[in-house]
């Protein structure tokens, strides 16, 4: 198998433990040089991690003879600029989620690789884990019966970077929706792989805290284009942390949590089934995987930039942005 050599553009702490390892473990790709605005950061990760080269700036990376395609790993009001030079150098391309701050954004990017035809794949590596496709198998095998809606209750606590403003996720310059876009962008997202693309939808974004500048609590209803329904409520600045999700079916239902790994529960009548799934050390390695196997074999991959372009589509109409 040819190796294929990735660069990555940013170094932060997704690329520590989440996603970079798994360039270097599935077999036929490489990591192979990385980009930080900061280069002596760039430096250090490269030798901590054994990378080959430290790029001073992201032109030199995504034009260099050495990189084969472009991991994008940086904040989101920074994808764009960043994917459409990929996009001009004809290189395949992963953004991490969400995929720009705006469906607007996002269907300038796709529109940008769709012209090239050079593939591009978008971190919402969720699709690809185990723990996730037991849901759907559960689904698509009719244990529930006719699924008739999904709901999902997230909740955290406010963390003192938060409150200080020192954290790009409650900036609305660059997270316009604040966590929101950040962590629901995940569940939304899943929930469009296992029911179909959503039709309709609208929602709620205020600020209750009035501590930073980006929305805090949320809420949002859709429709997919099957017919099940859904709703979604997200908090900020709430007492405790709730992550819950439960699919409501004809004869049952199911739970489980999108980020906790909470047992998958599978409930009918008085039957329960529970599974446990845990992560694998490498959360995004299925994912890395399944591009291997994409850009190696034909095997179309789960999340594109049409998927993640429809997921921003829907975010942004629960934010109120038409």
């Amino acid at each position: 198998m040819t190796t294929i050599r990735w660069g990555v553009i940013g170094c932060g702490s997704v690329t520590e433990r989440k996603s970079g390892p798994a360039y270097q473990q599935v077999e036929g790709f490489a990591l192979h040089g990385v980009f930080n605005r900061t280069l002596a950061k760039a430096e250090h990760y490269a030798a901590r991690h054994g990378v080959p080269h430290a790029f001073a700036s992201a032109e030199a990376l995504i034009h260099s003879p050495e990189i084969d395609a472009v991991y994008i790993a940086t904040p989101p009001d920074s994808h764009e600029a960043y994917a459409l030079a990929v996009a001009r150098a004809g290189k395949p391309c992963c953004i991490e989620k969400p995929m720009a701050p705006d469906h607007a954004a996002c269907v300038r990017i796709r529109d940008a690789f769709t012209a090239q035809g050079v593939p591009l794949f978008i971190a919402y590596y969720r699709r690809s884990l185990p723990r996730f496709r037991q849901v759907r198998a559960w689904l698509d095998d009719g244990e529930i019966g006719a699924v008739r809606h999904v709901h999902w209750t997230l909740t955290k606590a406010a963390s003192p970077a938060d409150l200080a403003g020192d954290n790009w996720r409650v900036d609305a310059a660059v997270a316009p929706g604040g966590y929101f876009d950040d962590l629901a962008s995940h569940g939304l997202d899943l929930f469009c792989w296992l029911f179909g693309e959503v039709t309709d939808v609208a929602g709620f974004a205020i600020n209750q805290q009035g501590r930073y500048s980006a929305a805090d609590a949320v809420t949002g209803c859709w429709l997919h284009g099957g017919g099940v329904t859904g709703s979604g409520s997200w908090n900020f600045g709430a007492a405790d942390r709730q992550d819950r999700v439960e699919i409501t079916g004809s004869t049952g239902r199911i739970t489980f949590s999108i980020f906790d790994e909470e047992p998958l529960r599978l409930v009918r009548g008085d039957e329960m089934v529970e599974r446990v799934i845990e992560h694998p050390p490498t959360v995004q390695y299925f994912h890395v995987e399944a591009m291997r196997d994409h850009l190696t074999r034909g095997t179309p991959h789960p999340s594109t930039g049409e998927s993640g372009a429809h997921t921003a589509w829907v975010m942004d109409r629960i934010l109120l942005r038409r």
